[in-house]
């Protein structure tokens, strides 16, 4: 480091000055300035860091009043066929994919054995028969005795019991179709030995077709149900037919849609899929053809249904007081990363969310976690997934992994 006097002399117009002792001062004050002013400017302040907050997006259609679903197909009539006794197949005329008529034969075991039974207890019918008419005639003169006259007809009416359950065994040698169908599945081959209650083929009605929805809990939620908690109670189940308008589309023909019918609508949700199934009819339609297993979009009309102001349900923790205590929600900009908070009014409460009836259109990201810590305009990120914020002992929040 250079002396104080070095430094003095180097100072332009100094260099002859005599250094009184005032004259010295002045000297060292200014060569301080100058010093001063040639360091680096101070750093500036760091602006606040983002806070970060989990976020929750509304329902985008939430006050949209027509709805898409994507659909499954099922037959409106289907059953497993099967005998109902043991035999070997003699006769399997049907093929897979082939259409049947109600009636027609679809399977035959052979016959011998049912023919032979009933033979042997049309005999055994006539014997009886003939031995209880022959006591009737007797017990009225007291030949026989009352003892057997009973046993009698108790055989009588045995032998017949035994008679009509052959007859029957004979008809179910034959295995018909009980309505007219499609022959889905065939599970065995002609000349096989089947048991009774063995399936032997699957029989779908495709002229009558189901097309089955999930709806998610958050549109059962909006559902008006005229003020009732129970849905069963609601519009829906009062005036299905009139209550909802439902259209069906297929991929491969967008541009044709058909009606459907309501049928059914679960009150009790999948415990896998937490959504409720609806259930629509339709024909079968002309153009093409259209199975069991195929896969279909649904547009369903809520006009009669959704309140005209729309219903959001948000989590509980998303709502917050502001300064008079009314309720209100902080809504992200997605190109600022600012937020800002809106107020709402709401309803009920169901579980940790709650009913948003108006201030909210369908489409925000709110804040879920962390909503009050913040305030309007202060810049926010997006939680990691798997984190949430904590609150600190001084009353701020901090984001953790869990």
């Amino acid at each position: 480091m250079q002396k104080l006097s070095d430094l003095i002399a180097n100072v332009p117009g100094l260099k002859e000055v005599t250094l009184r002792p005032s004259v010295f001062l002045s000297a060292v004050g200014i060569l301080a300035l100058s010093m001063a002013g040639c360091s680096e400017p101070p750093a500036p302040e760091q602006s606040m860091r983002s806070r970060p907050v989990k976020l929750f997006t509304v329902d985008a259609s939430l006050s949209a009043e027509i709805r898409q679903f994507p659909a499954s197909i099922e037959a409106a009539t289907q059953a497993e066929l099967s005998f109902r006794v043991s035999g070997q197949l003699e006769a399997l005329p049907i093929r897979e994919g082939e259409v049947v008529e109600a009636g027609q034969i679809v399977a035959q075991l052979d016959a011998t054995d049912f023919k032979n039974t009933l033979e042997d207890r049309e005999a055994v019918f006539e014997n009886t028969e003939r031995n209880f008419r022959r006591a009737g005639e007797l017990i009225g003169s007291g030949s026989i005795s009352q003892l057997d006259y009973d046993r009698m007809e108790a055989d009588f009416r045995s032998a017949r019991a035994a008679l009509a359950q052959a007859k029957a065994d004979l008809g179910y040698a034959t295995l018909r179709a009980p309505f007219r169908g499609r022959i889905a599945r065939r599970y065995v081959d002609n000349f096989e030995e089947v048991q009774a209650k063995q399936s032997i083929v699957y029989l779908q009605d495709t002229d009558r077709l189901y097309v089955i929805i999930a709806m998610p809990e958050s549109v059962i939620r909006s559902v008006s149900s005229g003020g009732e908690d129970d849905l069963s109670n609601g519009a829906l189940q009062e005036s299905p037919a009139a209550a909802v308008r439902a259209m069906v589309s297929f991929d491969n023909r967008p541009n044709i849609s058909y009606a459907l019918e309501l049928r059914e609508l679960a009150t009790r949700a999948d415990p896998d899929t937490q959504t409720f199934p609806v259930t629509f009819s339709m024909r079968q339609p002309d153009e093409f053809t259209v199975l069991p297993g195929m896969t279909a979009q649904v547009e369903v009309d809520f006009s009669d249904l959704l309140p005209s102001d729309g219903v959001a349900w948000v989590p509980a923790r998303a709502v917050q007081a502001d300064a008079t205590l009314s309720p209100r929600v902080f809504v992200l900009d997605d190109q600022t990363m600012q937020v800002r908070s809106v107020s709402v009014d709401t309803g009920r409460m169901s579980g940790d969310m709650i009913e948003v009836l108006s201030g909210l259109t369908g489409g925000e990201e709110i804040v879920a976690v962390g909503a009050s810590y913040l305030s309007d305009g202060m810049q926010v990120t997006r939680m990691d997934t798997g984190e949430q914020a904590i609150p600190r002992e001084d009353g701020t929040s901090d984001s953790r992994a869990l």
